[in-house]
Order: structure tokens, then C-alpha cells, then sequence
């Protein structure tokens, strides 16, 4: 394409060939009055000096038309998995390649919108996201339209049309039937966080679309960490609340299934879920010396360290059987509350710690039977062993003995040995991976100080987890009943609190240790737990024994898949899956159970999946657009007709969709010709000067 004009490039400024011109057309017009002859012809010499002062030159331009660039959206989202949109859609986009095939003038740029588009984590239907990215760099002269093949559930439609940032058409081309029948629950509100045992509110709506129920009320089904807690009666659209107390610390997944409708579309969205991190308040510690003792101050520094414990710590300083004679006024100021602390508030402690205790008449042996109750019933109890445990004044002579894990055979061992971490204390989490501790291949002992003290013991129960010397038991773990129960058969922590050769682990240890008495979640010995990484679900198993077997995961859509768990060591191990799915996963070994999910929590993708064009009619009637639905047996078939418009035509039609061809082009060459340069110009000049200069002289 050539395009010829007339373009200018004055030898002086503008103004200053103005101020010359003014001036010669003065003198003109006055000879004119006066009647000078040659007024006429110093006129034409004038201007002719102008004019090529102005250096005027033809132009010819060599350009090529660029093509018009027209963006084709197709909509892979979850929404268009349902009732066979994606193979109406595939079959469009066929049919609609073809007919854009036929138009040499349009460059199309086909793209494919996924969960969120690119420029978001959520799991929404971002199809503006994804057109502004593909026409980024095209400029607004150069679009001559967009086509989204959707169902038209687009959650990041523009306000306004001036946020497309270009002036041309969307069309929208619907897959689905906006007749399907489908019910959705909703959640309105819901906490974050909680506090374990304190009551929280959960709002929610049943929301049900071309279904007509009567007015009667529908069952809600609401789960805790995948127990079954309440069945609710709601009425459909209307708000409703469920309360519940919150279970334990961490994660709390509150789950609310509505129940299913014959001929819905489908019943992933029937169903929403809520996770609340449970946050304990202060745990309430009571700790119980038997006697003033050079470890005694290793204990009360790691608790009060730790400000999520609420300590109580009595030291028994002067026992009953003691009479020296001291006077009153010089003896502790708060009397040893035993019955308040024993009997009425025992339920209220998380953990009661013996350390060093031994029967003294302090407490009577029926409040070692409401100990042993309350240790039953769920309670917890470390008991940090010295050598009175070894005499006839050891608590293994109470009631407390039935639940004690290791009964002292009478002997203390008073020599230097360290403490090691036994087999089964390498795949325990109060144990495995201690600072210093040395591989299982290593014939060094561990990085860390020795002990001198160890009350023998026999017939452990549970697990010992650390061994003193020839595999005697020096830390056991038990369970009985509901609650837990350590015992520490050496009074020695204290040096490696100290520092003594070098010191050890003594807080990581004593502080697992605390925690797993109070069921910290983390130090189940065994757990299952699943948490996503992107669309990557990853399952942690954690076990005492030596194979788990199998994990069986129930996907969102509600597929069941067998995973092989792999082996990561020491009692852990780990599955992996590859999820194309956005929502809640149940993974299931044995009687283990645990929920994740992947993607954000109720996706905006599931909230309201029943087709409609109503989301895309306004920015389509502000850019001139058409929205039609494609048929369900014939989509490529039902295609509307594509039709060219130049300016500001009409762009849509019954049965037309129109797109703007552009008349931007790209420049390859220029030839530029001087009008009144060189020795033609200079001859014109001369001629007319001549010519004035003769008329003037007759």
C-alpha cells in the first residue's frame, strides 16, 4: 500500500518565515493602492520565496496494513466440568476456529482461562484477567474484539468499560443450561481463630436455584474434624446459625453438608466447610517438690520461661514429722493448700509434676486416689524421680502405684553413664532428632554431658523412649485410661542445664515432654495430618510401628485413590497427590483420619455454578457485544455468523457477531522529492524576480 502527501521542512523557524511573509504583504498591498506596476508579479515572487522557504517535498510512504487482532477466551475452569459443558465447549471452539479461519485480515489469539487466571490465587472464573494479559501488548487501535466461550460464571467482570482499555466488542458464547437445578450452601461468617472449650458461631444460607421445595426445611449435616456434631433444620435462603465449642488446639475443620436434590447438577457445592485455629488458654502447671534440691530450679525456670503456662509450685520445706522447734511467724506465709488443690481444683490443672516427692504425711493416700482418677480420666502427671523413690517412702507405695509406669526394684545406681535414645525413642516426637543425638550407625555416645544417678526399675509399661547404662529404662511413656503419665528416673537433668561437659537438650526434651503430656497435637506418636502445597497435597504419617500401610484419600469430587506411603525414617513417612480438584480431601490409614484442603476455603468456583449470561449482559451492552447460548446437541452448528465492520458500525445482530478491522499499518519504506529545491526552484525564483524587476522598469 503507498500513500503519497505533501510534507514541509522549513529552512527557517515558522515565525520567522511568518515576520518575512508579513512584511513582503505589506508591501504588496501597499503598491497595490498606490498602483505600482508589477504589484501583481512581486506578489507571485513573494509567495514563490515563501513557498520555498517552506521546503515543501512529496512523500511517498510504502506500508502494509497490520491485521486486526481478536482474542478468543475459552473457558477451562471446575464450573465448566459440570453436565458435559466442557465437550459443548470444545466442540464451539472448533466450529468457531473455522469461521475465524476464513477472515485472513484477523490474527487470533486463542487462550485458555484456568482456576484463577494468572494474576490470582483464587479459585475463581478470571477470564478479564486472562484477556488483558493476552492483548497486553497489542495496541487499542489494533483489538478488534474479544470472544469468551463460557458459562458465563466470570467472577472479575470490569465495571466500567474504560477498564478494558480498548474500544471494541465482547462477545460471549454460553455453554449450559440456565435451567439446571441446583442447591449451594454458603458460608456468611465464620471465625478464625477460637479458644479451645469457648463457644463460636458459624452463619451460613441454603441457597436453592429452579428448585422448588414447598417451603419445606432442609437438613443440614454439620461434622467436626469429620464426626458428626449436629443436624440442623434450616429454611432455604434464609440465614441460619450453628454454635459449637471449639474441640482442641490447631486446626478445626467444621464441615455442613445440605442434603442432595433429585436432578441437581451437581453435588460438590452442597456442601462448605470452615477452618478455626484453636488457641488454648494459659495451661494451668501445678508443680510439687518434695524437697529443696539442686534441680529443683532447672523445673521452675523452663515453665515460667514459657508464657503460655499459668505455674503453681509448691516446695515442701518442713515436713509434718519435723518438730525443731522453728517459730511460726518465720514458716512459709501461705499454708500447702493439699484438699483445694487435691480434691476440689484438681480438674483444672493440664499437669501436676512430682519432682523428687516422696510420703511424708504431706498428703493423705486417699487424695493419691483422686490423683489416680484424675490421671484416668484424662488428667496428666510427670513424675521427675529421685532416691527417696527407691526407700519405703516412695509414691509406688500409694494408689498411685497401679498407674505408674515403672516400678523401682529398690537399688539406685550411682555411677556416670549417658543417656541414650532408644530405638523406639528415635521414631517418638518427644524424643526423635534431640540435639547431639548421634546417627544409629555411630558408635560415639551422644553430644552431650553424662549423668551419675539412676533409680533402677522394672516391668516398664508404654514405651521407653531413653534408656541409662544396659538398656535400663530412664524415660517411659504411658497411657492409661485417657490420660498420660512420664516418669524420669533420674533427678540429674538439672546438668545438663548447667552446662556440665558441655550440657544438653534439656529444654527441647522437658518441653516436648510437657507438651505431649498436655496432647499436643504435633506429638502424637501416632498421627496422620495433610496439608496442600499449591494443587499438591502432601499426607504425613506418623507412627510407632513399621509400616502403616496404604492411604486411602477421597477427593472433593468425591473419587476414591489408594496411595503407597514412602518411607522418610525414624517412624515417618509420606504421600503425595496431584490434584486437578479444588476443595476438601479426606485421607484415611487404619482408624486415622484427616481432612485438607487445596485451592482457598469455598472457592468462588463451586459457590454458584448454574449457567447464566446475566454476569456478562452489561459490559456486553456497553461495547456493542452479543451474548448468546449455544446449543446443547449442535454447538458448532449454532454458532452465530462473523462479519467484518469498519468505524463505528453496528458490531452484533440476531444471528451476527461483528468484529472492527483496524486501518493501523506498519511502515516500511519512504520517498521524499524536494518540490522547490535545487535548480528548479532556484529558475522559478529568478523568473519571477526577472519578470518584476522588468515590469518595474518600463
Amino acid at each position: 500500500m503507498n500513500d503519497l502527501s505533501i510534507t514541509f521542512a522549513p529552512l527557517f523557524p515558522w515565525s520567522v518565515i511568518a515576520v518575512l511573509s508579513l512584511a513582503a504583504g505589506l508591501l504588496v498591498l501597499y503598491g497595490l493602492w498606490r498602483g505600482v506596476r508589477g504589484s501583481w508579479i512581486r506578489l507571485a515572487a513573494f509567495a514563490a520565496l515563501a513557498l520555498a522557504l517552506s521546503n515543501p517535498s512529496l512523500l511517498q510512504e510504502d506500508r502494509d496494513p497490520l491485521k486486526t487482532v481478536v482474542a478468543v477466551i475459552v473457558d477451562e475452569t471446575d464450573s465448566q466440568k459440570f453436565d458435559g459443558r466442557d465437550e459443548q465447549t470444545a466442540q464451539a471452539r472448533s466450529g468457531l476456529t473455522q469461521l475465524l479461519q476464513r477472515f485472513p485480515q484477523f490474527e487470533i489469539r486463542e487462550v485458555i482461562a484456568k482456576n484463577g487466571g494468572d494474576e490470582t490465587e483464587e479459585a475463581t472464573s478470571a477470564l478479564f484477567s486472562v484477556l488483558k494479559k493476552t492483548l497486553q501488548d497489542v495496541p487499542p487501535e489494533q483489538v478488534g474484539g474479544a470472544i469468551f466461550l463460557t458459562d458465563g460464571q466470570t467472577h472479575d467482570i470490569p465495571e466500567n468499560v474504560e477498564e478494558l482499555g480498548f474500544n471494541a466488542p465482547i462477545h460471549s458464547l454460553i455453554s449450559g443450561d440456565d435451567k439446571d437445578r441446583d442447591r449451594r450452601l454458603v458460608i456468611k461468617r465464620a471465625p478464625r481463630f477460637g479458644i479451645v472449650g469457648g463457644n463460636q458461631e458459624i452463619v451460613y444460607s441454603v441457597i436453592d436455584t429452579n428448585i422448588d421445595t414447598g417451603g419445606g426445611l432442609v437438613n443440614v449435616r454439620v461434622l467436626i474434624d469429620g464426626e458428626l456434631a449436629a443436624i440442623e433444620q434450616v429454611f432455604p435462603g434464609e440465614e441460619s446459625s450453628f454454635f459449637f465449642d471449639v474441640p482442641h488446639g490447631g486446626k478445626n475443620v467444621i464441615e455442613l453438608h445440605a442434603e442432595l436434590v433429585d436432578g441437581e447438577i451437581t453435588p460438590v457445592n452442597n456442601q462448605a466447610f470452615s477452618i478455626i485455629d484453636g488457641i488454648r488458654e494459659n495451661l494451668r502447671v501445678l508443680l510439687v517438690s518434695g524437697e529443696p534440691h539442686a534441680g529443683e530450679r532447672t523445673w521452675r525456670n523452663l515453665l515460667k520461661s514459657d508464657a503460655s503456662v499459668d505455674l503453681v509450685h509448691f516446695t515442701i520445706l518442713r515436713p509434718p514429722e519435723k518438730q525443731d522447734g522453728t517459730p511460726i511467724n518465720q514458716l512459709s506465709l501461705i499454708a500447702f493448700p493439699t484438699r483445694e488443690l487435691f480434691i476440689e481444683k484438681i480438674d483444672e490443672f493440664d499437669l501436676i509434676i512430682f519432682d523428687r516427692y516422696q510420703r511424708r504425711g504431706v498428703l493423705p493416700l486417699l487424695y493419691f486416689d483422686n490423683i489416680s482418677r484424675y490421671l484416668v480420666d484424662g488428667g496428666a502427671i510427670l513424675i521427675a524421680a529421685g532416691p527417696e523413690h527407691a526407700d519405703l517412702a516412695s509414691i509406688h507405695r500409694t494408689p498411685l502405684a497401679p498407674v505408674l509406669p515403672v516400678e523401682p526394684t529398690g537399688e539406685v545406681s550411682i555411677a556416670p553413664f549417658h543417656p541414650t535414645v532408644s530405638e523406639a525413642g528415635r521414631r517418638h516426637p518427644v524424643t526423635r532428632g534431640l540435639e547431639g543425638l548421634r546417627s544409629r550407625d555411630s558408635k560415639l555416645p551422644p553430644n552431650w554431658s553424662r549423668w551419675f544417678r539412676l533409680i533402677d526399675g522394672t516391668n516398664p509399661q508404654g514405651d521407653i523412649v531413653m534408656e541409662a547404662g544396659d538398656e535400663k529404662p530412664l524415660l517411659v511413656l504411658n497411657r492409661p485410661g485417657e490420660g498420660r503419665i512420664a516418669m524420669l528416673m533420674s533427678d540429674h537433668v538439672w546438668l545438663w542445664a548447667r552446662g556440665f561437659e558441655g550440657g544438653g537438650p534439656h529444654t527441647q526434651l522437658l518441653r516436648r515432654l510437657g507438651h505431649w503430656l498436655m496432647k499436643e497435637p504435633e506429638l502424637e506418636e501416632e498421627a496422620l495430618r495433610a496439608e496442600a502445597a499449591g494443587n499438591r497435597l502432601v499426607v504425613k504419617r506418623q507412627t510407632m510401628g513399621d509400616k502403616p500401610g496404604r492411604l486411602d484419600l477421597i477427593t472433593p469430587t468425591g473419587e476414591a485413590v489408594s496411595l503407597e506411603f514412602i518411607d522418610k525414617g525414624d517412624g515417618r513417612f509420606e504421600a503425595e497427590y496431584e490434584s486437578e480438584s479444588l476443595g476438601l480431601f479426606r485421607a484415611a490409614n487404619g482408624e486415622l483420619t484427616a481432612l485438607a484442603h487445596v485451592g482457598p476455603t469455598n472457592p468462588r468456583e463451586y459457590a454458584d455454578i448454574v449457567s447464566t449470561g446475566t454476569k456478562l449482559s452489561s459490559i456486553s451492552e456497553q461495547t456493542g457485544g452479543l451474548i448468546k447460548r449455544i446449543s446443547r446437541t449442535t454447538p458448532a452448528a449454532s454458532l452465530p455468523r462473523i462479519v467484518p465492520v469498519r468505524g463505528n458500525a453496528a458490531t452484533r445482530g440476531n444471528d451476527w457477531i461483528g468484529l472492527r478491522t483496524t486501518s493501523a499499518s506498519v511502515l516500511n519504506g519512504v520517498i521524499q522529492i524536494p518540490l522547490l529545491a535545487g535548480f528548479l526552484g532556484l529558475g522559478i525564483l529568478l523568473l519571477l524576480l526577472s519578470a518584476m524587476w522588468v515590469r518595474e522598469g518600463r
